[in-house]
């Protein structure tokens, strides 16, 4: 037990397109690399005949695989099916998703042969077990507890549906974290201990989220003032329209509708994203696609303008969020002292410049790195929360807020609010309701959460019923409170005033929402899935070792300082065998049989040990 508790907590930035880790060591934050040696990881999930892949090796493949490929599964998380963004995107992704039982999306693969059905919340689960497994690899010690950040206008079931990925990957979820509030840690944490106050504005432009949230930061206290945001706005959307763009040329150059070839569509994608980023720091750049589709070429060139063009509405979209931040904490903007670019497409310049004019040509700061600064404040918070930081971060105290206004269904599809928006949290508040009419016995309680008037146009996070005594209408009293937690998970509690009857319920939204039962048999999925995986590794290791193995004795065979001590009908023997297994490892590429190689390799040794001692390393 005692090496549990030791374990470190890591901090992770779980991305729509991109994903990192960070833990605090040494009194400092160290971004950990993956094996490939970089920092970020994109949130991609593959499926082949063979194996599953994520990350690097799974975008790696994509354009040859872009159906079994998943990404962007954040933009799927704690949604419904019917909703109209998850409708929009289904028509861009290469892969089909299907709707499930309750409404839910459900992602299809075809893996080893089988068609498999994925919830959003185990594509997520398996980028955050290939997080945890990074930071394992780097830290040599088992992983157990991690914060996580997510969008600040996530609501109440996204937050749920993470916090059930991470239990899905082994992880226990110390804390769902805003991801500005993450941000606003890693800018602030070297200004802790100067005695100056200073209101801050995080801008957080993503792959898929915009988020805006407003801080007050003084020695150490992080209080959040107001967020707002969009939890579908970001650099895919970008793509999105500059890939529109481009397949309408290429149809008109060359008569060819490449919008149902997936796999054009992903090659072109690509070209696209890496456009984005090149435009960032130059005026123009070229897009170029051997062999698009039926065996034709894509060339074209795209500059900067253009693709402002392209994307001006949403540029101008990204500072709504500003406007609204600052408007709920009823701050004028004249009054922020610093304006903190994070997130990758906090770099288009368009967006910078957009921003600084609201600012009254306020110089932006640039200071903390936009792709791991979420990452960075994470593992703060998790060192925090464990203890395992010094004692300049263990004074961090951080007061964040709920994003969405609670309440429940009144008389009348009214919406009664209890925890108004950008209330801080954890918060409780409390309010009396009666009957609406004579002698009831129950009371059914509707829980919302939106900024809708009426309810029904509002978020049902859940609902319940409680029984009350039957009264004249007016006479029966039931207080209702509401209470949030840090992760900005609610608890209902309900008081009968006459019987002195009490009920707490921690909303879940079970309708579609994972079951305990779900997950851990996702859970049990997941340890599968990696015993499946660790076995291919094994396979493919073995394979490689027997290769390796068949070739050092094809040489040593065709050495003359070899060949003239043996026998002739032993180097014939020698010979034939080794190219008899160089031939069927050709053959038999897709084998996937861990004992069949290594008895190849038994055998094989067995014939060239007349051999082995005559070869020099």
């Amino acid at each position: 037990m005692a090496g549990e508790e030791e374990s470190p907590a890591i901090g992770i930035d779980l991305g729509t397109t991109y994903s990192c880790v960070a833990v605090w060591q040494r009194d400092r934050v160290e971004i950990i690399t993956n094996e490939q040696g970089n920092r970020m990881t994109p949130s991609y999930v593959a499926f082949t005949d063979n194996e599953r892949l994520i990350g690097d090796a799974a975008k790696n493949q994509v354009a040859r695989n872009s159906t079994n490929s998943i990404f962007d599964a954040k933009r799927l998380i704690g949604r419904r099916f019917s909703d109209n963004l998850v409708q929009s995107d289904i028509r861009l992704w290469p892969f089909k998703v299907i709707e499930g039982p309750d409404d839910k999306p459900l992602i299809v693969v075809n893996y080893k042969g089988e068609e498999k059905h994925f919830t959003a919340e185990e594509i997520s689960s398996m980028v955050l077990t290939k997080m945890r497994e990074i930071a394992e690899s780097y830290l040599g010690t088992t992983v157990k507890k991690a914060v996580v950040t997510v969008p600040a206008y996530f609501n109440d079931s996204q937050r749920k549906a993470t916090k059930d990925a991470g239990a899905i990957a082994g992880l226990n979820v110390l804390q769902i974290l805003n991801e500005p509030t993450a941000a606003a840690i890693a800018y602030g944490i070297d200004k802790i201990g100067n005695g100056k106050s200073k209101k801050v504005l995080i801008f957080d432009l993503g792959g898929g989220t915009a988020d805006v949230s407003l801080l007050s930061i003084q020695d150490g206290v992080f209080e959040v003032k107001a967020v707002s945001g969009d939890t579908h706005l970001g650099g895919e959307d970008f793509d999105n329209r500059l890939l529109k763009h481009l397949v309408a040329i290429f149809k008109r150059q060359s008569r060819v509708d490449i919008s149902r070839d997936a796999r054009a569509l992903r090659r072109l994608r690509t070209a696209c994203e890496k456009a984005k980023r090149i435009l960032s720091s130059t005026s123009e750049t070229t897009i170029e696609v051997d062999c698009l589709s039926n065996g034709i070429d894509f060339f074209s060139t795209i500059t900067r303008p253009k693709f402002e063009e392209l994307n001006m509405d949403l540029f101008r979209k990204c500072i709504e969020p500003v406007e609204e931040c600052l408007f709920e904490a009823d701050m004028d903007k004249s009054c922020v002292h610093e304006v903190v670019l994070t997130g990758g497409s906090s770099r288009i310049p368009k967006v910078q410049q957009l921003l600084q004019e609201f600012f009254y040509g306020k110089e932006l700061c640039k200071n903390i790195n936009p792709d791991e600064a979420v990452a960075d404040g994470a593992a703060v918070q998790a060192a925090v929360l464990t203890g395992m930081g010094n004692k300049k971060i263990q004074d961090i105290i951080l007061y964040d807020v709920t994003p969405l206004s609670l309440g429940i269904q009144t008389h009348g599809d009214r919406m009664s609010v209890l925890i108004p928006r950008n209330t801080t949290i954890p918060t409780k508040k409390v309010r009396q309701y009666c009957n609406t009419a004579d002698n009831q016995g129950l009371i059914e309680l509707l829980v919302y959460e939106g900024e809708r008037p009426r309810s029904s146009d509002n978020n049902l996070l859940g609902n319940f019923t409680i029984p009350i005594t039957p009264a004249p209408k007016g006479d029966a009293k039931v207080i209702v409170s509401f209470e949030l937690d840090t992760n900005g998970i609610l608890i209902v509690s309900t008081v009968d005033k006459i019987s002195g009857y009490k009920r707490k319920v921690t909303i879940t939204n079970d309708q579609w929402r994972l079951s305990n039962v779900e997950i851990e048999r996702l859970l049990q999925d997941a340890k599968r899935f990696k015993a499946k995986d660790d076995h291919h590794m094994k396979v493919l290791d073995a394979r490689l070792e027997l290769e390796t193995y068949a070739y050092k004795m094809r040489k040593a065979i065709n050495d003359y300082s070899i060949y003239s001590k043996l026998r002739p009908k032993d180097h014939k023997r020698i010979k034939d065998a080794v190219q008899e297994v160089i031939q069927w490892l050709s053959d038999e590429e897709g084998v996937d049989n861990l004992e069949l190689y290594q008895d190849e390799l038994k055998l094989l040794q067995r014939l060239c040990k007349p051999i082995s001692p005559l070869i020099i390393d």
